[in-house]
């Protein structure tokens, strides 16, 4: 969140609403599962001035959405310290039993991870499609990217490869109303 005003402040201009749209894609999806809990693994701000750039009608938006729930905010590289009056609790990596949640990728297993923000290239019907996807194989989880703003790392760049040790993974790309899952090696480079 924050991106377009984080470049704003630096004379490039991005239209501002990456915050409104972001957290308008979060409710939707909050209203639809009601979890007990969310966890955000890291980089949910562009920079560590993001949580004081909110605007009054995002920041009550992100009440509401905390509201009833806990909220858990893992530092990532973007975001890497606690931010003052945005709710929830701060923690540098979180474990839940066998799952440990945090930012940085170690290639653990039981891990859920995000900062790479994977994202899948196929061939289908004589043209490329990309889109964002989970990155998995049977012991850990590589999270797409959530924000309006935010990039994406193509699964077939080396850190997949390192982080998995190979391309025996598995792509499952978001569509409108599902996941499709393809081999990481069946995926095409950039």
């Amino acid at each position: 969140m924050e991106k377009g005003s984080s470049f704003a402040a630096r004379g490039q201009l991005l239209p501002p609403y990456d915050t409104a749209a972001t957290l308008a894609r979060l409710a939707r999806l909050i209203a639809h599962y009601a979890p007990r809990c969310v966890i955000a693994l890291g980089d949910s701000f562009h920079d560590a001035g993001g949580p004081a750039r909110l605007s009054p009608d995002d920041r009550a938006s992100l009440r509401a959405l905390q509201r009833g729930r806990d909220w858990i905010w893992i530092a990532g590289n973007h975001d890497p310290e606690p931010a003052v009056d945005i709710g929830g609790v701060f923690e540098a990596a979180l474990a839940l039993g066998a799952l440990t949640f945090r930012h940085l990728p170690t290639g653990a297993a039981g891990e859920i991870a995000g900062h790479l923000h994977p994202v899948a290239r196929i061939a289908h019907r004589g043209r490329a499609v990309s889109r964002r996807c989970f990155a998995a194989d049977s012991t850990r989880l590589v999270m797409p990217a959530f924000g309006a703003f935010t990039g994406g790392l193509n699964i077939r760049d080396a850190a997949f490869a390192d982080l998995f040790g190979t391309l025996k993974f598995t792509a499952h790309m978001l569509g409108e109303d599902r996941l499709y899952a393809f081999a990481a090696k069946r995926c095409l480079p950039d």
